[in-house]
């Protein structure tokens, strides 16, 4: 499996960006696809997760009601919608996939496989 992440930019605190995470091949239903972020000078962190057995999604609490992920299964597509966004959301942000996830790894960064290069979100104030 290979990843593709685009979509970042530079928008003003309040603003909003859709990320992309495009897969080759098609994953099959063991997989969970999540976006993780790394600020300068801090350690990466879990920002969301869809796993597609179920599709549940999960999220960071500092995104919760602001960041929507989401997926066209049609196009491999993993999607994060990310609205009222504010300064401390300035990352490098990176999708990642695996298979055969339980809950409680999804959310830790060492437990995925496959890595697309990340995309570089700017939030002015």
């Amino acid at each position: 499996v290979q990843l593709q992440a685009s979509g970042g930019g530079s928008v003003q605190a309040g603003g909003s960006l859709r990320l992309s995470c495009a897969a080759s091949g098609r994953p099959s239903n063991s997989y969970t696809t999540a976006w993780f972020r790394q600020a300068p000078g801090k350690e990466r962190e879990f920002v969301a997760a869809f796993r597609r057995s179920t599709r549940a999604t999960f999220y960071a609490d500092s995104v919760k009601g602001r960041f929507t992920i989401s997926t066209d299964s049609a196009k491999n597509t993993v999607y994060l919608q990310m609205n009222n966004l504010k300064p401390e959301d300035t990352a490098l942000y990176s999708c990642a996939a695996a298979p055969n996830l339980i809950v409680s790894s999804l959310y830790l960064p060492e437990k995925y496989y496959y890595w697309g290069q990340g995309t570089l979100v700017t939030v002015s104030s």
